[in-house]
């Protein structure tokens, strides 16, 4: 199946570090970052889950919750923890889930449905598995990215993008090129320049269809 924005995660259960977890149940009323890599001990992603394991108490701020995803099992897992540790400097403490089976993989369509694990595999056979989801209180996709094997994720670009969808949510509201929080937001074209006024005070007018304002406080 295809995952496109705003469909509703698909739903699973599956073993992982922190035992038995239903990904609905698990998120709750969060937001989840739900990202994935193709094999355990590998170089690029010891570094990309480190990155990750350094940002929980911001993505706690976000009230979002991290689930790394691998097709190696929860035994190999909890030993690469303590690697991802050593490297980090901190407890790779989130959640990573076992997806030999290819479950999770082949349902947010990272490998083909005929999709197996050959024995005596290399990263490069689930090479595919290199994505992150972003997904929303309600349980929809809100962001995906896929990276090749050779590029690491730049996580601060994940949190960038986290703070972007969180204070546009339900919001007429969108951001910029570039922004970053603190920054100006565009308004959105379903208010005219009164009603903009009204909601978010003065405008920076550069073309009649694009107005800043500046950013509403979160919460």
């Amino acid at each position: 199946m295809s995952i496109r924005l705003n469909d509703i995660a698909p739903n699973f259960t599956t073993d992982s570090t922190a035992g038995t977890l239903t990904l609905h149940d698990w998120i709750g009323e969060s937001y989840a970052i739900l990202f994935s890599h193709p094999k355990d001990f590998t170089p690029v992603c010891t570094t990309e889950f480190g990155a990750v394991a350094q940002l929980v108490p911001e993505f706690a701020k976000r009230n979002t919750k991290v689930m790394g995803v691998s097709v190696d099992n929860t035994e190999a897992h909890k030993k690469w923890q303590r690697d991802i540790a050593a490297f980090a400097g901190v407890p790779a403490d989130f959640p990573i889930i076992d997806d030999t089976s290819l479950q999770v993989s082949k349902l947010y369509d990272m490998l083909s449905a005929d999709a197996y694990l050959p024995d005596g595999r290399t990263a490069a056979d689930s090479a595919t598995v290199r994505t992150v989801f972003i997904i929303g209180p309600d349980k929809k996709i809100r962001l995906t990215m896929s990276y090749p094997m050779s590029v690491g994720r730049n996580f601060a670009e994940i949190l960038r993008a986290l703070d972007a969808i969180q204070i546009t949510d339900g919001a007429p509201i969108a951001t910029p090129a570039n922004w970053v929080p603190g920054q100006d937001v565009i308004v959105g074209l379903a208010l005219n320049d009164e009603q903009a006024k009204d909601k978010f005070g003065e405008l920076t007018i550069k073309l009649p269809y694009l107005r800043f304002a500046k950013a509403p406080k979160k919460g």
